[in-house]
């Protein structure tokens, strides 16, 4: 019979899934041979993420706490939604962006100098001379300062020049670096952050299926936290799925020790041996630049924001509507007063608009500064437990005890920092730790089922047949 149809009978059959069971009462109660019933579990504990025990007798339990529902599914249909509208207005929110530096470099920045010379050159000396002429003069010299102090080659803070400079050099006059960032990429950089590179989602599981691979077929729990990092509560749901995917198998040592093996996996046409993959403690998370940006372009972005944003403001404060603009800018006839235009209405197209989106360019920046210490410190946590798995691997493999003043020393290792008494706890249980306290009254943390199982994967492996990775001589060769 099919797993799949056998896990049908099962559901139909079975009491109360929350309850361990073996394959025996499986048996018993859905009226299936012991080899369907096993099978039947397996896809079940795979399928509704149920857990596995072990008996100080060697025998293994099934319990499904969630019976044969799956309320995670809710939860993780609404963190795709989340995520998936949290991408969308990211993604809005960085073409918005883009969209409007462009506007702001070739639009608005040279409307408003265009502005500048005008109301500053253009009606000097005039009887429209009303305060207007003198500050755009100011403006306009402090903006031509500007520009010609950051972009000029003598300049000691130019911007770019010694880059253009390095990259004629390396690539030629006219060659440009490939690897060069697009200014549109920095400001989005300046504005969002850096760009979080995506997860492959089969990386976790190639890295589980290396594992099992330059492990003879026999991992256990330990070794797929060991490549993933994940908790026990994960990894377990995990590997019931990876038996049904890779044809795999469990079993049980006469200590408990839960083995999880995939001889199938073990074929190769190949000559070399798989290494194994890199535990998940060997690179440490860190915590990603605040733009990844250079000084100077971070400067060069802020400027920027900042013209059009004092521009929107002195557009606003004097009331510069485009029907007034046009209306100062036009010539005087002779022998004419001229009477300025009354106020009408709020300056919106180069006033607000410009003013509102330079403060929202300033806000964001400034919101992910506010939150990089939450950032930092999550980051830190993991870090930290990520330490705390390394030392009870490494202790449980070679057979030394677990001590709080060890267990505190490996995740200070990795957070920097010391942990608190609830944190460190927290994090024992998580993969799958006991607290002992001797009689001297020393706190031991004790992994029982992680010692069992490596002692029960060190006697497997020593007698896994080489035979099992082989997969014959060649009798036939479409290619002959």
């Amino acid at each position: 019979m099919e797993a799949r149809d056998a896990a049908t009978v099962l559901v139909a059959s079975l009491k109360d899934p929350s309850v361990p069971l073996t394959i025996a009462d499986a048996a018993a109660q859905s009226g299936l041979p012991m080899r369907d019933a096993d099978r039947g579990l397996n896809w079940l504990t795979s399928t509704y993420r149920g857990h596995l025990r072990v008996t100080e007798e060697g025998q293994l339990l099934f319990l499904f706490p969630y019976g044969f529902t799956k309320p995670w599914e809710t939860r993780d249909a609404l963190d795709r939604t989340a995520r998936a509208v949290g991408t969308f207005l990211s993604g809005v929110a960085r073409f918005v962006v883009r969209a409007w530096l462009t506007i702001a470099i070739l639009g608005y920045a040279a409307i408003f100098l265009a502005l500048i010379i005008g109301l500053t050159f253009a009606r000097q000396g005039s009887s429209r001379d009303d305060g207007l002429s003198q500050l755009g003069f100011v403006v306009f010299r402090v903006l031509a300062d500007a520009l010609f102090w950051t972009f000029h080659p003598f300049s000691p803070i130019a911007v770019g020049w010694n880059d253009s400079l390095l990259q004629s050099r390396r690539y030629g006059r006219r060659g440009a670096d490939p690897n060069k960032t697009p200014f549109y990429e920095k400001v989005n950089r300046f504005v969002f952050g850096p760009a979080v590179a995506t997860e492959d989602p089969l990386e976790r599981e190639r890295r589980v299926i290396a594992e099992i691979r330059a492990q003879k077929g026999r991992i256990g729990l330990g070794d797929v936290m060991r490549v993933t990092g994940l908790p026990r509560d994960e990894a377990d749901p995990m590997m019931a799925r990876l038996m049904l995917d890779y044809e795999g198998d469990v079993d049980v040592s006469e200590a408990g020790g839960i083995i999880y093996k995939f001889e199938a996996l073990r074929k190769t046409a190949l000559d070399v041996s798989d290494p194994r993959p890199l535990p998940a403690w060997s690179e440490p998370r860190i915590v990603p630049p605040l733009t990844g940006n250079r000084f100077g372009t971070n400067v060069l972005v802020a400027a920027l924001n900042a013209f059009n944003l004092v521009m929107g403001l002195f557009v606003i404060a004097n009331n510069l509507t485009i029907a007034r603009i046009i209306d100062l800018l036009r010539p005087l006839r002779p022998g004419v007063e001229y009477v300025p235009l009354p106020y009408d209405g709020m300056p919106i197209v180069l006033g607000l608009i410009p003013l509102v989106f330079s403060i929202a360019l300033f806000l964001l920046p400034l919101g992910r500064v506010l939150l990089r210490p939450l950032r930092a410190r999550a980051i830190s946590h993991e870090n930290g437990r990520l330490g705390l798995l390394r030392e009870i691997l490494t202790r449980v493999e070679a057979r030394t005890p677990l001590t709080e003043p060890g267990l505190r020393a490996a995740w200070k290792s990795g957070a920097g920092s010391e942990p608190g008494s609830t944190e460190l706890t927290r994090a024992v249980v998580d993969l799958g730790g006991d607290v002992d306290i001797e009689p001297t009254g020393e706190v031991r943390y004790r992994f029982v089922d992680l010692e069992a199982e490596a002692a029960a994967l060190e006697e497997e492996r020593a007698i896994a047949a080489d035979a099992e990775a082989h997969v014959g001589k060649v009798i036939f060769s479409s290619d002959n």
